[in-house]
């Protein structure tokens, strides 16, 4: 077969251009995104439920939901949290469970317990997570010289001119951007709604002798829509239709009162607002009130086709409305660009670095050049395959093409360096060819399936992590099993082809001086020196045993290595009683006080009004800070700087910070703290605060190294009415509560639709402060006014600010942050301190257990992947002991890996675990090719000795440069600074360390290994 290509080089050509084309073609239409495209386990169930506090909010709504819920088929964990006003509860289950289908089910859950809810609380809204649903930008829109965010009055918050771009925002420009192709959905908050608020004139109504419950009935019976009513007419038949409905301000100013004979105006009793509807949540931009898109993108669009598009919209838009500031922040398109250029660049870089060795160790113009044509079409072929398995371009698959170019590399040198070297011995060009391709073509295929060996595997890991890496896998075996076909098919007829005028092989004059004949004469020497001190190589053998099992118990294990980010998003929670405007004003002070220290500032005050589970869940006293930074070094000075602002000027607040969300972040993020105890009341119910309070002072003293937050606690005004007055002055719990709510603008009567808009009609006073609650609102009856003051009692109640529970019950969550050696011991503080408390139990959960989880199965990977080498292997040799012999070797690359992991700072984490199983792929090629030249030699009659050392001069150089090339196509990874990089770091150290120590151990340990064994049988 070989033969026959050789004879047609053109024909072999022509079928490289059309897999050439379709590569190109393909490279086009592939899409391009940050992670692979895998179903994100996650549902969420939000629950809206205003007026009810945490506690009430558990016992009433959550926990007959959880008790529904933890039915589900698959799910792994659930965790509820109450807070006032709302509730959240997330269910994980297993990695490829079908989150349609779950969706569904839990839907099916939710409408199953309705009936057991109270009647007033909303069907919870059920939200299933998608690597679509992450924004990919976010564009806050403010209006050119409004005034800064600042106290204004009450009833008017915000300017005219903000309440206008609220419209404009919701009815103009969220509808133009979803026209876009590319857009999903606009998801808004920030916005400020009108309502109209009816402010009666109690003087005048005492006067006229008019009540407030006919106010409210003349507004009700005002508020009338008919249906048409069908009149005849003799043969004819007319729809009559009546207006009466009210459709804004005037229509309410006219509605008319006739009391004791005499018609009033409304607008004669009452004073008739429109002005912003009451806000539980804001948003500022730069120290303004801006509203805030979130633009979500199709999920089979291109990221850089609806960027294209969304630039030339808003230059449209900044054309079309200069008094309107468009600023698009936390842009994933920039994350995606910069990781994935900078992995290209460094696909390039590697490659030319490979191709630099290749010229010095070939000594030859032409040879290098079949080389460096290997690369580019191995490449274009490997995009083609990509496309018709549908992998799409992202960091975790261009990672596995880094991986393959040192490989694809190492066959052409395996295949061009053989043949060379039969044709310098003397052999015809023709001959050479064949003959050279042939003998490196099983133990090439072989290195293929155990490279392919170590990495397949990993797609069976549990969890996100094998999804992540079901790219990776697929992405070196396609790279391998394509370069394996060019190696032997392509580059043997162009080399052919190449040399066919040459009549012997002849070096380039300017690199003969690169002889590699020294470095041969010296590997002789020192490896004469070993054979002569084999006890020293099997004393370093036994230490990397030794050292190898204490490194992996010592050093320390998480999920992911660090990432490099210039901005970051920060939760704080004020920890008070306060309102969402003066959340927000102390969140803009913050800010303020960061100085010129950062780019841009968003602040999310209270709750938001994003429809989408993109953005985490505040409380009216919690704020989400986006914060962009000059350069990543800054990002630690501003935290700092939030830290000590808050310890000086507000105590009691807590914060904490994290990556602004990606879709990186989204699904392969740490969910959990290192260390969670379970504080669990052996009661059965939630946790008594004052109890729980005293067990974290008592921990604290256990653990002064650790930082103990206080329990988080709100204090409530609790009113309790009087039976027995409201009894004596005849007064009714619904005048009291109906009197309550006017006072309190919570009044709503009906709600008006005008287009797009709708429009609350609400019934009230002048807000007022407490103390006039309580003196100055009258219940009016036809016999006096009573203050509600003399109705009700008035008493203060502190309670859990938040209620957790997951499958066990509720539990205080006490989050730490240990070492992970001093884990176990905070572990024996805390259950000591538990257990002179009858009062509580506790368990511990943590990103420490679910980090050992995935470091045992990462092992679980490596055994596998080592039977699977040992199987090809002995099914290549057809030796059951010389398989053994190339296996050794692993236990010394692991070691010195570990080693320079441990010195350069390094965890071990899911990267630097599979660069570990990686290098057991990879470095025992050296070793495959030296023990198959052994035995042919061996069977050609060459003595043990011999041909150890025969074996050892031919393989040197090949095993050499496929060592140089695959260091060096890994080598620009050593970088940091973007997503990419910093992922690949641990990985390509890992590779690096292993890749320099297994060379070494394959020319110098494989050989006295080999002889040790063998050495009886001579």
């Amino acid at each position: 077969m070989l033969r026959k290509l050789l004879d047609r080089p053109i024909a072999v050509t022509m079928i490289a251009v059309v897999l050439l084309i379709l590569g190109i073609v393909s490279s086009r239409l592939l899409p391009v995104s940050l992670v692979p495209d895998v179903d994100a386990p996650y549902i969420t169930v939000q629950i809206p439920a205003q007026g009810l506090s945490a506690r009430q909010l558990d016992e009433t709504v959550i926990t007959p939901l959880r008790q529904q819920l933890i039915q589900l088929s698959q799910l792994t964990d659930l965790r509820s949290e109450a807070r006032e006003g709302n509730g959240i509860i997330r269910l994980t289950f297993e990695q490829g469970s079908d989150i349609d289908y779950l969706f569904i089910e839990v839907n099916e859950k939710i409408d199953r317990s309705t009936t057991s809810l109270p009647r007033d609380v909303e069907r919870p809204k059920v939200i299933k997570a998608s690597v679509t649903d992450i924004p990919a930008f976010y564009i806050n829109l403010t209006v050119r010289g409004d005034q800064p965010a600042g106290h204004r009055d009450e009833r008017h918050p915000v300017s005219d001119r903000f309440a206008a771009l609220s419209r404009f925002a919701s009815q103009v420009i969220t509808k133009r951007i979803e026209q876009l192709p590319e857009v999903a959905m606009v998801d808004l908050s920030g916005t400020v709604a009108p309502e109209l608020l009816v402010i009666p004139d109690e003087a005048k109504l005492r006067q006229a002798g008019i009540t407030m419950a006919a106010v409210e009935g003349a507004l009700r019976r005002a508020n009338v829509t008919l249906g048409s009513l069908v009149i005849r007419d003799g043969e004819y038949q007319y729809n009559v239709k009546f207006q009466s409905a009210i459709n804004g301000r005037k229509d309410i100013e006219d509605i008319f009162l006739k009391i004791n004979g005499r018609l009033f105006r409304l607008k004669e009793l009452a004073t008739i607002v429109e002005h912003p509807r009451k806000r539980q949540g804001m948003v500022f931009s730069d120290g303004r009130n801006a509203v805030s898109l979130a633009v979500v993108k199709q999920a089979d669009a291109r990221m850089s086709k609806l960027k294209d598009e969304l630039d030339k919209q808003l230059r449209q838009f900044r054309y079309d409305y200069p008094d309107v500031e468009f600023t698009v922040t936390r842009d994933q398109t920039e994350l995606l660009d910069y990781s994935i250029s900078n992995l290209i660049n460094n696909i390039i870089t590697g490659a030319l670095l490979a191709c630099v060795i290749i010229f010095f160790f070939m000594r030859d113009m032409k040879s290098p050049m079949l080389v460096i044509l290997t690369i580019p079409v191995t490449l274009i072929i490997s995009i083609l395959v990509f496309y018709l398995l549908h992998i799409s371009i992202n960091i975790i698959s261009l990672s596995g093409l880094v991986l393959g170019i040192g490989m694809m590399v190492d066959n052409s040198i395996i295949v061009i360096d053989n043949i060379t070297a039969r044709w310098i011995r003397g052999e015809q060009l023709a001959g050479a060819v064949t003959q050279g391709t042939k003998e490196v073509m099983v133990p090439m295929l072989s290195s293929v399936l155990t490279t392919c060996a170590v990495f397949v595997p990993l797609i069976f890991l549990n969890g996100m992590a094998g999804a992540l890496f079901y790219d990776q896998a697929m992405a070196v075996a396609i790279t391998l099993f394509v370069a394996y076909g060019v190696s032997v098919t392509l580059l043997p007829v162009y080399y052919r082809w190449w040399y066919s005028r040459q009549q012997a092989f002849r070096p380039t004059p300017w690199l003969a001086f690169f002889s590699f004949d020294r470095v041969i004469d010296g590997y002789d020497v020192i490896l004469k020196w070993f054979f002569r001190r084999r006890g020293l190589m099997w004393g370093i053998y036994a230490i990397s045993i030794l050292g190898l099992a204490l490194l992996f118990r010592g050093i320390d294990k998480e999920r992911l290595p660090a990432m490099t980010y210039s901005d970051m998003l920060v939760r704080i929670d004020w920890n008070d009683r306060i309102s969402a405007e003066e959340n927000a004003r102390r969140t803009e002070n913050l800010v303020t006080s960061l100085g010129g220290r950062i780019l841009q500032s968003t602040v999310m005050a209270g709750v938001q009004q994003f429809v989408l589970s993109h953005t985490e869940e505040n409380g009216v006293a919690e704020a989400t800070v986006y914060l962009k930074c000059h350069e990543p070094d800054d990002v630690a000075p501003v935290q700092d700087a939030i830290r000590g602002y808050l310890a000086e000027n507000a105590p009691a607040a807590r914060c904490s910070f994290g990556v602004s969300g990606n879709v990186f972040d989204m699904i392969f993020a740490e969910r959990e703290a290192v260390l969670t105890a379970r504080l669990r009341s052996t009661t059965g119910h939630s946790a008594d605060p004052e109890q729980l309070q005293q067990l974290l002072d008592r921990i604290q003293d256990a653990l002064p190294g650790q930082e103990i937050p206080p329990v988080a606690m709100q204090e409530d005004i609790l009113y309790i009415a009087q039976p027995e007055q409201m009894a004596l002055y005849g007064v009714t719990y619904n005048d009291l509560i109906a009197t309550l709510r006017n006072a309190l603008n919570e009044n709503t009567l009906f709600t008006v639709t005008t287009g797009d808009e709708s429009l609350p009609v609400v019934i009230g006073n002048d807000l007022r402060s407490l103390d006039d609650l309580l003196g100055n609102t009258f219940i009016h009856t036809t016999e006096a006014e009573i203050p509600v003051g003399i109705l009700m009692r008035q008493t203060m109640t502190r309670d859990l600010k938040h209620v957790v529970a997951g499958a066990e019950g509720n539990y205080y969550p006490l989050d730490l942050a240990p070492r992970a050696k001093d884990v176990p011991a905070v572990i024996g503080a805390i259950r000591g301190c538990v257990a002179e408390d009858e009062h509580f139990e506790v368990s511990f959960s943590g990103s420490y257990f679910s980090n050992r989880g995935m470091v045992g199965q990462l092992i679980g990977v490596l055994a596998v992947a080592l039977l699977l080498l040992f199987f090809i292997l002995a099914a290549q040799f057809e030796s059951l002991v010389q398989p053994w012999i190339i296996l050794s070797e692993i236990v010394i690359d692991l070691f010195g890996a570990l080693v320079v992991l441990w010195v350069f700072g390094q965890t071990l984490n899911l990267m630097s675990m599979i660069g570990l199983i990686v290098v057991c792929g990879i470095v025992i090629n050296d070793s495959i090719l030296k023990i198959d030249t052994i035995n042919t030699l061996r069977r050609e009659g060459m003595a043990l000795k011999h041909a150890i050392m025969e074996a050892g001069r031919r393989r040197l150089k090949a095993i050499v440069m496929t060592s140089l090339t695959t260091i060096l196509a890994v080598a620009p990874f050593l970088s940091h600074g973007d997503m990419g990089s910093d992922l690949q770091l641990p990985m390509s150290l890992t590779i690096i360390s292993g890749m320099i120590v297994g060379t070494l151990v394959s020319v110098f340990f494989i050989p006295l290994a080999y002889y040790e064994i063998y050495r009886p049988r001579r």
